[in-house]
């Protein structure tokens, strides 16, 4: 009886909006229970927010130095679980049975707890983040990506192997990439067309920014200099929106996208067909502004030719149409992911996913000129940035994608600004984001 009265109740779970859900989970005492890998800003920013949310709470945590961890659950406060350092599987169970919070320095560990539902991976390492997610699937477990440069390298062979797995991969809620599907989603929900979909660029442009420019800047801004880098380059904004088109057929117009600086008021008029006076030469985009007034926000371009949507929509003050922008101003990056891990959990839910086949691709740009014996070091630092194109123009290149970068040898000499192709490098061995790769295309064909 009492295992019935259990599924009865998940079931009721699985029909309730997320917030009345996560509420009957504390009323029960079975919160959500939720691993993390990573415990620099995200992953302390995550410990955090889910300390004050109802029905849900992380029971075990990885990093390479665990006392990050316990200054995580310091500032998190008194509803967050105690850190206790462990190192074996058996202590994982012991620590969390105890009701504190289990801090390991190995990823695997917490992955295949039994005691967790759900990983958030909040590495920011590709490759970390490719071993963490099929570790977590291969686990049974349900994965959370804040890791968007590993998606948009082998997303799609991710996805697959968790619906395989029947768990549920997900790209976090909060950042740019969630926020705009979001928009996507109710747009083609009313049947309109998408003409384009994008964000506002939150940081100077910079292609050739390094993190000695800017290490004071970030400094000040509590940030990780390469981190802050990856914004200003345009690296994150090409991932970010290569991430949205791998999970809707959109895709970039032309490599690198436009980034044309396109105010709020008039995103309509910018991202709309070039016979109608916009920048596009084909429908369904993505791309970015570089205007002030949109930045943080996130927009999506809906076409709406019928004479009485166009009356309503005037009506209304959204304007003469055929184009509207639709437009959120705000995404809250790491403090909404626990949303996404709920979602995982109680309704098996994905809010965004790769498609079965990728249509785009982040490629590297070289910063300076590189010579053979060069080796690639992260994002965000010195030799590269990333750029944006279909997956068709990233074939016909030989494009070396974003996410198999670090680490990699340079054989041949590339000219400052221009693509870094395969046959430049030489990837480091034993790459596990490359392996996957490879996996993936040969499941895509490619």
């Amino acid at each position: 009886m009492a295992a019935d009265g259990a599924t009865d109740i998940v079931a009721t779970a699985r029909r309730m909006p997320l917030a009345e859900a996560l509420e009957l989970r504390e009323r029960e005492g079975r919160p959500v229970r939720v691993g993390v890998i990573g415990a620099g800003q995200m992953g302390t920013d995550l410990l955090v927010q889910i300390a004050l949310m109802p029905g849900i709470e992380v029971v075990a945590h990885c990093d390479s130095k665990p006392e990050r961890i316990a200054a995580g659950c310091e500032i998190a406060g008194a509803r967050c679980r105690k850190s206790e350092t462990v190192t074996s599987a058996s202590e994982v169970s012991q620590v969390i049975a105890r009701g504190r919070l289990a801090a390991v320095s190995a990823a695997e560990l917490v992955c295949r707890a039994p005691e967790v539902e759900v990983v958030i991976d909040a590495t920011g390492n590709p490759n970390a983040g490719a071993v963490v997610a099929l570790t977590a699937i291969g686990a049974g477990k349900h994965i959370v990506m804040m890791n968007v440069e590993a998606d948009i390298t082998v997303g799609a062979y991710l996805a697959e192997q968790a619906r395989r797995a029947g768990v549920v991969y997900t790209i976090g809620a909060g950042d740019e990439p969630t926020s705009t599907m979001e928009l996507i989603r109710f747009v083609r929900s009313l049947g309109y067309p998408v003409i384009a979909a994008g964000k506002g660029k939150n940081n100077a442009f910079n292609v050739d920014a390094t993190p000695d420019d800017y290490r004071e800047e970030a400094l000040r801004r509590n940030m990780n200099p390469r981190m802050l880098v990856e914004f200003v380059d345009g690296t994150k904004t090409m991932v970010e929106m290569v991430a949205i088109a791998n999970a809707t057929g959109l895709v970039p117009d032309v490599p690198g996208m436009h980034g044309p600086e396109a105010p709020r008021a008039e995103l309509q008029s910018y991202f709309c067909p070039k016979q109608d006076g916009g920048i596009l030469s084909r429908r369904g985009c993505v791309d970015f502004t570089i205007a002030k007034d949109v930045a943080p926000g996130v927009f999506c371009i809906a076409e709406m030719r019928h004479p009485r949507l166009r009356e309503r929509m005037n009506d209304l003050h959204l304007g003469p149409g055929p184009y509207y922008a639709f437009y959120r101003p705000y995404h809250l990056t790491s403090l909404e992911v626990p949303l996404s891990a709920a979602a995982a959990v109680i309704h098996g839910e994905s809010h965004m996913h790769a498609l079965p086949v990728p249509v785009a691709e982040v490629g590297c740009i070289a910063k300076r000129a590189l010579k053979p014996g060069d080796v690639l070091g992260r994002i965000g630092e010195y030799l590269y940035r990333g750029y944006s194109m279909t997956r068709a123009y990233a074939r016909e290149k030989n494009a070396l994608p974003i996410g198999l970068a670090q680490g990699a040898r340079v054989l041949e000499p590339v000219a400052k600004g221009e693509l870094i192709p395969y046959a430049a490098v030489e990837l480091p061995g034993g790459s596990e984001i490359a392996r996957v790769r490879r996996l993936q295309d040969e499941m895509v064909g490619g």
